[in-house]
């Protein structure tokens, strides 16, 4: 099972090819899914690629982030799945060691 990474700033005129081509370059490309807006079909300018081994992974971040695809500097991070997305950090004590809340100035 691979390792997704993200892909965005894409240009609306990218292609599934030019992107599997471009990451091919450091690795070996599973798949690849680029997002389309659900009500109209139109590309959304990001999309997701998943390369065999999370070094491969790495590796597209470390050389492809920044690279020009489509006459378009790209962004491309380590993917974060859904059950591994920050929480809040909200921990119920807010404001002071006692669970006070402070609004405004402390007094």
């Amino acid at each position: 099972m691979g390792v997704e990474v993200y892909v965005g700033q894409l240009s609306g005129e990218v292609t599934e090819n030019e992107v599997r081509k471009l990451f091919s370059v450091v690795g070996t490309v599973e798949s690849l899914h680029l997002v389309k807006n659900s009500d109209s079909g139109s590309f959304r300018g990001c999309g997701y690629v998943r390369m065999a081994t999370e070094e491969e992974a790495r590796e597209a971040v470390n050389m492809l982030n920044g690279a020009m695809l489509g006459g378009r500097l790209i962004a491309v991070k380590m993917s974060i799945k859904q059950n591994e997305k920050k929480t809040s950090s909200w921990d119920g004590n807010a404001g002071g060691s006692d669970g006070r809340h402070y609004r405004g100035k402390k007094q």
